[in-house]
């Protein structure tokens, strides 16, 4: 797929990696419409970053939880009257609450489910109408190796990335015919907010366990979704990037 002119909208779009996938996105000439849920502000910075960058990209905040399948319905029906269709739906908002099983409550693992999972049938739901119309569609969910390798204290949020691995090729295969592809990322340590929160110690810990030396970054990320966008024979994949961590699983 051409990004140039293209409509992508990226949820959880206004810090760490789905900032870096707006900007790469508009960067390649896409109008992307950043999603956020309570971050006004750095969503409209990311905005004005898009609108900045050159090469033909545009940018619209638009707010809306997806873990609300109405709200998520709004969501692509603002792109769409924005921008006129919906060519690239990244879902990325994703939260993490974690406890090792023992201390972790119902409510907790319903909210990370609720959004790292279900959010993404939700827009994924909203905006096949239009992709099945057009007969064209790329969309990409942002799973991670905690949902192929599993995690200490991390039973929902992998839970949930592991289903959204299934999902993703289940919709591959029924979308194909439609000529829309469906793929999975799966991150490894990025820096950004989630991982600034790990102790010091901790990340040290977790540093020698990655065979490339240190965590990456959130550009790492948006290459590959941009990778997997523009390639229009894969569909149904899995793209790991992490450092190597998951050979030491």
């Amino acid at each position: 797929m051409n990004l140039q002119g293209a409509v992508a909208v990226v949820t959880g779009g206004s810090r760490g990696i789905g900032a870096a996938i707006c900007e790469e996105l508009g960067r390649g000439g896409a109008k992307v419409v950043v999603n956020y849920s309570g971050s006004e502000g750095p969503a409209q910075e990311v905005v004005d970053k898009v609108n900045q960058i050159g090469g033909g990209g545009e940018a619209v905040a638009v707010q809306a939880d997806i873990s609300d399948p109405e709200e998520a319905q709004k969501l692509i029906d603002q792109a769409v009257e924005q921008f006129g269709r919906v060519d690239i739906l990244v879902n990325n908002a994703g939260t993490n609450i974690d406890a090792t099983l023992d201390k972790l409550d119902v409510e907790s693992w319903d909210q990370v489910v609720q959004l790292d999972l279900n959010g993404c049938f939700y827009t994924l739901h909203a905006v096949l109408p239009h992709m099945t119309e057009q007969e064209s569609g790329a969309i990409i969910n942002m799973s991670s190796f905690v949902g192929e390798a599993g995690n200490m204290g991390q039973a929902n949020y992998s839970a949930a990335k592991a289903g959204l691995l299934g999902f993703t090729r289940t919709a591959a295969l029924e979308l194909a015919r439609n000529n829309i592809t469906v793929n999975a990322v799966c991150p490894g340590f990025i820096e950004t907010d989630m991982t600034d929160a790990i102790p010091d110690e901790m990340k040290e810990k977790i540093t020698k366990t990655i065979p490339m030396g240190h965590f990456g970054q959130p550009e790492d990320i948006a290459q590959g979704v941009r990778f997997c966008i523009e390639n229009e024979y894969m569909t149904g994949a899995t793209l790991d990037i992490n450092g190597g961590i998951l050979m030491r699983t």
